[in-house]
């Protein structure tokens, strides 16, 4: 059995990250080292600080990342990418020319016979007012329309200064820490899911930029992967065991 790999976070592109042409270099050299091993990739949102896609013009940047993608589905990889609330905006790009399988909502799958359900996290369990309204609007199909009427010169800067303002106004640009079982949404979700789908063996998110791995059940175990801005971790499954790693330049083996 080939692992598969689960990773979020990235923010390529963001404007409030000063290491950004380096945190691509690395995430890349991650992505290289596994390209031979992965049986598949999972990509659970946000890798890009901002993402709004028109029909003849995509953002400007992520050559590497984009390039290495699509190396590894021309090498027989499966990439899977969800949709975070930072990068929504996605179009047919990426499944086109680089050949990933694009998700747009949570999805429940079996690998190598245990069952995920896989999902970036925002919205699930999230009950803060502003956040969901903020989320209904992103999400509204003539507001996307409406937005992208607008030259791409502005749109995307001014996407790309939302991004940054967002990162900026939080304390140290950090997430908050690990708030407890009862006060994190995404593990609240999780155990009220749990209650009518039993079977589910794997939670795994991302969108919170903590690292977690916690045990729900005898049968059933949740991940949330952290980050590539400052922890530069993901999770690996290689049909028997799944785990959690960093990974750290000469010292990693992936």
């Amino acid at each position: 059995m080939k692992p598969i790999y689960f990773l979020s976070d990235a923010h390529l592109g963001s404007r409030a990250i000063p290491h950004a042409r380096m945190q691509e270099r690395r995430l890349v050299r991650f992505l290289d080292s596994i390209k031979h091993k992965a049986g598949a990739v999972y990509l659970l949102g946000d890798m890009f600080d901002f993402w709004h896609e028109y029909r003849f013009v995509v953002p400007k940047g992520y050559t590497r990342f984009l390039g290495k993608i699509s190396e590894l589905t021309d090498l027989g990889v499966e990439v899977h990418y969800f949709v975070g609330n930072h990068d929504l905006w996605v179009g047919n790009y990426l499944e086109e020319e680089c050949g990933v399988t694009l998700h747009r909502e949570a999805e429940t799958t079996e690998i190598y016979g245990k069952t995920f359900f896989i999902a970036h996290g925002d919205g699930l369990g999230d009950n803060d007012w502003k956040f969901r309204l903020l989320r209904s609007i992103f999400h509204n199909r003539f507001l996307q329309i409406c937005f992208a009427a607008i030259h791409p010169r502005w749109a995307i800067d001014f996407g790309m200064e939302w991004a940054k303002h967002s990162r900026l106004k939080r304390k140290d640009g950090q997430e908050p820490p690990y708030m407890g079982e009862a006060n994190e949404h995404l593990v609240c979700y999780a155990k009220e899911y749990l209650k009518s789908h039993p079977d589910v063996n794997y939670f795994v998110f991302g969108h919170r930029h903590i690292e977690l791995d916690l045990l729900l059940s005898r049968t059933a175990r949740l991940a949330i992967l952290g980050d590539w801005i400052q922890l530069f971790s993901y999770a690996v499954y290689d049909g028997e065991n799944f785990f959690m790693e960093q990974y750290i330049e000469g010292e990693t083996e992936p």
